[in-house]
């Protein structure tokens, strides 16, 4: 059996429309110019101060202001849930897995608060035996201690790290451990550019690849 941690966002979730709107709502009480969808997806990725710091910037917001920007943001992110969607065959191949005998759990760099509301709204808590978030650690990935720290939570069994980015990949490096990669979240390179053990497009055939990575492991 397997020990299966998932990164969150754009890998289980597409959340960047609830992202989106936190950070246009920002816009609108600062009078600034609305930011666009693809620019909000940019931002994705390393956590909640580096989304708010690429906001900033991107619209000449000073760094003496992060504090008061992170805050809005934050004062908004735990409902930030009604627009986000669980990517297709998601809820699905969890149950297999489980099914299966493995062991699931997830490292994101969203904040843990944030991250457990929207995994119960979508209503995949139950699939996941441990949770880690960005602020679970005093560091998050790439550092690979989150990462390792899922892994420890979890029953024994072959480590596997699922998750869709750059940081994802050099975090997998980084323990490593072998990386599957999902090819339709936020990455910011081609695939070919991203190291990584294996990757899928559609969240039904991750079941199959998982038998077939441990029947080639063994």
């Amino acid at each position: 059996m397997a020990r299966i941690v998932f990164d969150l966002d754009g890998t289980l979730i597409d959340s960047v429309l609830d992202l989106h709107g936190i950070a246009n709502a920002i816009m609108d009480e600062e009078g600034l110019e609305h930011v666009t969808l693809e620019q909000a997806r940019d931002f994705i990725g390393n956590g909640v101060n580096v989304f708010v710091a690429k906001l900033r910037r991107t619209r000449g917001i000073g760094e003496d202001d992060h504090e008061r920007i992170l805050g809005k943001f934050m004062s908004r992110y735990h409902d930030a849930v009604h627009l986000t969607r669980a990517y297709p065959n998601v809820e699905n191949t969890l149950k297999t897995l489980i099914a299966a005998g493995h062991h699931l759990g997830i490292c994101t760099n969203k904040p843990l608060a944030p991250c457990k509301a929207v995994i119960a709204h979508l209503g995949i808590d139950r699939y996941f035996q441990t949770v880690w978030g960005g602020d679970s650690l005093p560091v998050h990935k790439p550092d690979p201690a989150p990462l390792s720290a899922a892994f420890d939570a979890l029953p024994e069994g072959v480590e596997l790290y699922v998750g869709d980015s750059d940081v994802d990949a050099e975090t997998a490096q980084r323990a490593m451990v072998p990386f599957l990669l999902y090819t339709e979240g936020y990455r910011k390179h081609p695939v070919s550019q991203m190291p990584h053990t294996a990757a899928f497009s559609d969240f039904a055939a991750l079941p199959t690849l998982i038998e077939r990575l441990l029947a080639e492991a063994a």
